[in-house]
């Protein structure tokens, strides 16, 4: 039977990863990196009602949201 370890440790104010914007986050033994920053993610509005408001060109939208996920290690980017 596996042995799972939690990161959170089930306090109402819930769990985060990293406590400041340059501290070093990976996942599936990802090479650890900091937050990204970049103007496209300036551009776009996801509001709690699930709309989605892109202000920008949609492609390079898409194209820093793959690489922001890929960079943390959450996609594995290519084959």
């Amino acid at each position: 039977m596996a042995t799972i370890k939690y990161l959170s440790d089930g306090g109402p104010d819930g769990a985060s990863l990293g406590q400041s914007t340059s501290d070093l986050i990976a996942l599936y033994g990802g090479t650890p990196v900091s937050q990204r920053a970049a103007a496209i993610q300036a551009a776009s509005v996801v509001s709690a009602s699930t709309y989605i408001s892109v202000t920008t060109n949609f492609a390079a939208f898409c194209a820093e949201v793959a690489a922001t996920l890929t960079a943390i290690g959450a996609w594995k980017g290519s084959a």
